[in-house]
């Protein structure tokens, strides 16, 4: 809900500040780049999750013409890590409730800070340069469920001793999340839990960091631009320009 708010900082932190550090793992001939993704990144709806595949795209074009290996992770929700759901649904038990959730259907893809971890340290290991790796989480949870299940480890019934109370969608936020989009394909890996896509649909951005793509490069002048005048419709108009699958909620009124 904070990017909603200010996308000039998702340009800023997430895009600009990654393709920094690319550009200095190349310079310097770094071996492996492991850049953390998420699966808000997959036909995302929030200015989080589109800056991240802007920056999984910037990614791939930028990978050819160097001696660095760039991969990407995306991660599911981390269990326990700052921000997790899970200390919130804690605090709030301890006071009595009410537990809030946004919405009685919102599903999420969780993993463990080791989970999460490994990941990482695989795809660094494993990735020739270019992969999205991605960590078989089996079936997403449902968020109402796991704060019944929680309220009923205190020792207390849902709903009777803490009240569940339903606050709506923010911003930006999805009902269920995906791992993969359209056109991208899983292939197994040599680790049982952890899959590997190479999406054809990212190829239109292939270049060298000497001349990164030029369509992306020549958007991503446009996008900073946009950032540097905190003028954030045209932030998000940029950001559907290079994500076509990006429908944000403005956009959604607007179709």
């Amino acid at each position: 809900p904070m990017l909603e708010k200010n996308p000039w900082e998702a340009v800023f932190n997430n895009i600009i500040g990654s393709r920094v550090i690319m550009e200095m793992a190349s310079r310097y001939a770094t071996e492996r780049f492991v850049l953390v993704s998420t699966d808000k990144a997959v036909r995302p709806t929030s200015v989080m999750g589109a800056s991240k595949r802007v920056t999984e795209l910037f990614l791939h074009a930028y990978r050819q013409g160097t001696v660095t290996r760039f991969m990407a992770v995306r991660f599911g929700n981390v269990i326990g890590s700052s921000g997790s759901v899970i200390p919130v649904f804690r605090n709030q038990i301890e006071q009595g409730g009410p537990v809030t959730v946004t919405h009685p259907d919102v599903r999420r893809f969780f993993m463990t800070i080791s989970e999460a971890a490994q990941l990482i340290l695989q795809a660094g290991a494993m990735g020739q340069g270019g992969e999205v790796f991605i960590l078989k989480m089996g079936t997403p949870v449902k968020i109402v469920d796991m704060a019944r299940d929680l309220i009923r480890l205190s020792g207390r019934e849902p709903d009777t001793d803490v009240k569940i109370t339903f606050t709506g969608l923010r911003d930006g936020e999805k009902l269920y999340e995906e791992l993969i989009t359209v056109g991208e394909g899983i292939v197994p890996t040599k680790h049982e839990k952890i899959m590997v896509l190479r999406a054809d649909s990212q190829a239109v951005f292939s270049a060298s960091p000497q001349e990164p793509s030029i369509s992306l490069d020549a958007q991503l002048k446009e996008l900073y631009m946009a950032a540097d005048r905190f003028d954030a419709p045209a932030i998000k108009k940029k950001m559907r320009d290079i994500v076509p699958e990006y429908v944000s909620q403005d956009t959604a009124s607007i179709l």
